[in-house]
């Protein structure tokens, strides 16, 4: 199969990649510049010049391709917009691949988010509405629903579109931008390992490579319409993490009183998010995909060292 990949360089994309081309399918990559194509050969890609900007050349990218693989977004509208400039930026881009896979029953798998299920008392699973949340995140969660429908909704027009929720924390000895790396760094600046409250409340985690294959088999039977949860450990204690972390660090590992958590405090800009519970569940992604993780899951991998690079 011959696919198009977007984001093909970051975190997710760089797994991705390589895992497609060792399954024999042929892969092209987008670039904005010459460092990201010379990343996206080495990784066994052809290369694409372009940007998410050009819908134009999107289009001809997906019409030329078997399938599309879209894990990219618009970075460089954090600082004006924020989050929900991110998330509206990429209805335009799924609606240009649906005009161009529109009746070829060609597979789009785009990158989605794993949310909490609120005040249900249950883990989320494939079947609940995208990104279900509290008050706090309803505009970015808005916007983001209407990018994981609207993929989903290109099924009627004849794409074999599907979603892959990625866990909250995706971890591998390549990550050095994620949710662990900054805790991490908050850890070593504050010479101590908090948590919020008792530290009861849950994350969930993948590793990036199990995740690569997620999106492989996606794309290679996955059903139209369909949401996948990509999610290797669905609900590891916010202490536990903590407790990990504080041991390869050699420091204290403390409570944060959840009313300190209200105002700029131990956790700064994450505050908001610290204190949630995401359990998650995989049963409908195992059960028709056939999906097994079989890297090391989230504490071991803190275990294995590699977050805590000598020096």
């Amino acid at each position: 199969m011959r696919v198009f990949v977007t984001g093909g360089t970051g975190h997710s994309g760089s797994h991705i990649i390589p895992e497609l081309v060792a399954a024999g399918h042929e892969v092209t990559g987008l670039a904005r510049s010459d460092a990201g194509a010379a990343a996206l050969s080495a990784l066994g890609a052809k290369v694409r010049r372009g940007d998410l900007q050009d819908l134009d050349g999107l289009k001809e990218a997906a019409a030329d391709s078997d399938g599309v693989v879209h894990v990219a977004h618009r970075q460089d509208l954090l600082p004006s917009g924020g989050l929900d400039a991110v998330a509206a930026a990429e209805v335009p881009i799924m609606l240009a691949y649906g005009e161009a896979l529109a009746g070829t029953g060609k597979p789009l798998v785009a990158a989605g988010s794993i949310g909490s299920p609120g005040n249900l008392g249950r883990p989320a699973t494939e079947e609940d509405p995208a990104l279900p949340s509290g008050d706090e995140h309803k505009g970015t969660l808005r916007v983001r629903n209407v990018v994981e429908t609207t993929v989903v909704g290109l099924a009627e027009r004849g794409v074999r579109s599907s979603v892959v929720r990625i866990a909250n924390i995706a971890h591998s000895t390549t990550d050095r931008a994620g949710f662990l790396v900054r805790l991490i760094a908050l850890a070593r600046e504050k010479g101590v390992v908090g948590y919020p409250g008792d530290g009861a409340n849950v994350w969930n985690a993948v590793h990036a490579r199990d995740l690569a294959v997620l999106f492989r088999l996606a794309l290679e039977k996955g059903p139209a319409g369909s949401y996948w949860h990509g999610v290797g450990d669905g609900a590891i204690p916010f202490r536990d993490i903590a407790e990990a972390i504080g041991g390869r660090l050699g420091l204290p590992v403390v409570s944060v009183p959840v009313d300190a958590l209200m105002v700029p405090g131990h956790f700064g800009f994450l505050a908001n998010v610290v204190t949630q519970s995401y359990p998650a569940s995989t049963l409908v992604t195992r059960r028709v995909l056939g999906w097994e993780p079989a890297q090391p899951g989230l504490l071991a991998d803190l275990d294995n060292g590699h977050y805590f690079p000598a020096g």
